[in-house]
C-alpha cells in the first residue's frame, strides 16, 4: 500500500461504514462483505477478487487501532489535496513551505507531531521502509462436543494475499530481475512542486516501491502480490466453549518486507450434544427417576461423558427439579482439575395405573394425609 492509497482511498466506504463505526460494526461488515466476495465463492471472478482484497486492504488498517488513527489523522491533515499555510495563497505574507522537513524530524512545533505521525505510516522517517508485522486472519470452524471438550487438531484452509508464488515477490519476468527507479533511486518517494511549497508523495515512476519492473511477471502483472490459499494444522485447547475466539500466534498473514506474520483467530462453533449440557466448566443432564425412587430414595446410574456410568444416590423426598453434583466428572480446566457433573431430577409419574396400583396409591393419600400445601399461598394471597 503506496502512502498516495493510504491518503486517497476511503476504507469506510469500502467496508460501508461511518467513520464513527465501532471496532465490532467494523468487524461484522468485514466478516460479511469476504464471505460475499472470497475467491473461493466467486471462481474465476477476477472483479469478486479485486473486491475481496479493497476489502481484505480496508479492514487491515481500520481493525488496528493504531493504523486506524494514523489514517484518520492523514486524511484530515492532507485529504483535502494539501495543507494551507498562511498566507500561502501568493500575497505579501506568502512564503515558501517545503513539507520534506515536516516527514524528515522537524523538531518543534508542528514538525515533530507530523513527523511522529507519519514515521508510523511510511515507514519511519528515513526513506527506507521499515518491517511491517503481517495482519490478523479470522476464521471460522466447527466442533462436535466431544473435540470441544478433550481438544483437538484441526485443518484450516486460509485465502488471502501474499507474494507471488511465480516471481516470489519481485513482480519480475522469469529469468529477470527489477532495476532501481532512476527517478527517485530507490527511495519510493518523490518531491512535487506545486508552487509555493513541495511536496514528498510516492515517486509516480515506480508508484513508492523504489524498483522498475521492465518484464513484468505474467501471472501478478508485475504488483509482486497474489492471492493463495494454504491449509493449516490448527491445534484446538481442550475445553473451548461456543463462541469463543481462538488466537494462534503467527499463523496470520505474512508481514511486509520481513516483518513477522500476524496472528490467526479462529471463532469456534461447538455442535450440541445429544444428551449432555454444558454451563462454564460443568456438564449439565437431566435424568428422568420414578415416583417411588423420589418419595424412597435410592441408587440410579447416571452416564458420563467419558467412561462408565456412575452411581447417584437419591435420599427420600426428593422434589423434582432437584440438582445433584457429582464431582470431577465435567470439564478439564487450564490448571489440570475438572470441573463437575450436574444432575438434575426429572420425576415421572405414571399416567396409567391398574387397580392393584391405584388402591395402593389412594391408600398412600390417606396415610400422608395433612394440612393443604396450599393453605399458606392462599392466605398470603388474600392478604395482598
Amino acid at each position: 500500500m503506496s502512502t498516495k492509497d493510504f491518503l486517497e482511498k476511503d476504507y469506510y466506504k469500502v467496508l460501508g461504514v461511518s467513520k464513527n463505526a465501532t471496532a465490532d460494526d467494523i468487524k461484522k461488515s468485514y466478516r460479511k462483505l469476504a464471505r460475499k466476495y472470497h475467491p473461493d465463492a466467486n471462481k474465476g471472478d477476477a472483479s469478486a477478487e479485486e473486491r475481496f482484497k479493497e476489502i481484505s486492504e480496508a479492514y487491515n488498517v481500520l481493525s488496528d487501532t493504531k493504523r486506524r488513527k494514523e489514517y484518520d489523522e492523514a486524511r484530515s491533515l492532507f485529504g483535502g489535496g494539501g495543507v494551507r499555510m498562511p498566507g500561502s495563497g501568493g500575497g505579501a505574507g506568502g512564503y515558501t513551505f517545503d513539507l520534506g522537513d515536516l516527514f524528515g524530524g522537524g523538531t518543534s512545533g508542528t514538525g515533530g507531531r507530523l513527523g511522529d505521525l507519519l514515521g508510523g505510516m511510511f515507514g519511519g522517517r528515513s526513506t527506507q521502509a521499515r518491517p511491517r508485522r503481517g495482519a490478523d486472519i479470522e476464521t471460522e470452524t466447527s466442533l462436535s462436543f466431544s473435540d470441544a471438550i478433550d481438544g483437538t487438531t484441526v485443518p484450516l484452509q486460509l485465502a488471502g494475499e501474499g507474494p507471488c508464488r511465480v516471481c516470489l515477490g519481485t513482480g519480475a519476468k522469469a529469468g529477470t530481475t527489477p532495476r532501481v527507479c532512476p527517478t527517485c533511486q530507490g527511495t519510493g518517494q518523490a518531491s512535487r512542486n506545486l508552487g509555493s511549497f513541495a511536496f514528498s508523495e510516492p515517486c509516480r515512476t515506480c508508484r513508492g516501491r523504489g524498483l522498475v519492473v521492465d518484464d513484468p511477471c505474467p501471472a501478478c502483472k508485475g504488483s509482486g502480490r497474489a492471492m493463495s490459499t494454504r491449509t493449516i494444522q490448527a491445534r484446538i485447547p481442550a475445553g473451548v466453549d461456543n463462541g469463543q475466539l481462538i488466537k494462534l500466534k503467527g499463523k496470520g498473514a505474512p508481514g511486509e518486507r520481513g516483518g513477522p506474520p500476524g496472528d490467526l483467530l479462529v471463532r469456534v462453533h461447538v455442535a450440541p450434544h445429544p444428551v449432555f449440557g454444558r454451563s462454564g466448566p460443568n456438564l449439565t443432564l437431566t435424568i428422568p427417576v420414578t415416583f417411588p425412587e423420589a418419595a424412597l430414595g435410592g441408587e440410579v446410574k447416571v452416564p458420563s461423558l467419558r467412561g462408565a456410568p456412575v452411581s447417584l444416590k437419591i435420599p427420600p423426598g426428593t422434589p423434582n427439579g432437584r440438582t445433584f453434583r457429582v464431582r470431577g466428572k465435567g470439564i478439564r480446566k487450564k490448571d489440570g482439575t475438572y470441573g463437575d457433573l450436574l444432575v438434575t431430577v426429572n420425576v415421572q409419574v405414571p399416567k396409567d395405573l391398574g387397580g392393584e396400583a391405584k388402591d395402593a396409591l389412594e391408600n398412600f393419600r390417606k396415610l400422608t394425609a395433612g394440612p393443604d400445601p396450599r393453605d399458606d399461598l392462599l392466605r398470603r394471597a388474600a392478604a395482598r
